[in-house]
C-alpha cells in the first residue's frame, strides 16, 4: 500500500468529523488520521479512525 494521500478515500462521515476539528490543529490531526489509516492497512478513512485520533489528542 502506498503512503500517497491521493490514494486515501474519506467517507462522508469522516470528512464531517474532520471539519469539526478546530482549524488551527486540523492539519496535524489530518496527518495523524492518515497515519492511523495506513497503520490499519486500509486506504479508507472512517469516522472511527477520526474518533480514535480525537481521543489521542485528548479532545
Amino acid at each position: 500500500m502506498s503512503d500517497d494521500p491521493e490514494t486515501l478515500i474519506w467517507t462522508p462521515e469522516a470528512q464531517a468529523k474532520l471539519r469539526n476539528i478546530p482549524y488551527f490543529v486540523r492539519s496535524q490531526a489530518r496527518q495523524r488520521i492518515e497515519e492511523l489509516t495506513y497503520a490499519s492497512d486500509s486506504n479508507i478513512v472512517t469516522a472511527e479512525i477520526v474518533e480514535q485520533a480525537r481521543i489521542e489528542f485528548g479532545q
